[in-house]
């Protein structure tokens, strides 16, 4: 079963905002714009499997992540040129290095 993995167009940038308002959440999303895919498994900031699963779907539902299945793993990645087509500007500076 694939899932949910809604048009972008549909989610209301509150629930992106609000997906990319969490810590883990905001490590996720670096990490998948600098490396691109990767396992679900191997995105361990620190939480738990269960926690992990909650912020790969909080990012998935708010359309920010698209997830595939490659046998037995999840492959994640992000929907980064549909983001910043619908949002331009979002990523770029989410994903800044804050200034000191």
């Amino acid at each position: 079963m694939e899932p949910h993995e809604p048009d972008l167009t549909s989610v209301p940038v509150t629930a992106v905002l609000a997906a990319l308002a969490d810590d883990v959440r905001l490590q996720i999303v670096r990490a998948l714009a600098e490396g691109g895919e990767a396992p679900c498994g191997s995105l361990d900031f620190g939480v738990s499997k269960a926690t992990r699963s909650h912020h790969l779907r909080v990012l998935r539902e708010a359309g920010l992540t698209r997830t595939r299945a490659a046998g037995t793993s999840r492959l994640v990645r992000l929907r980064r040129d549909e983001v910043d087509k619908l949002y331009p500007g979002l990523l770029n500076a989410v994903l800044a290095p804050r200034a000191e």
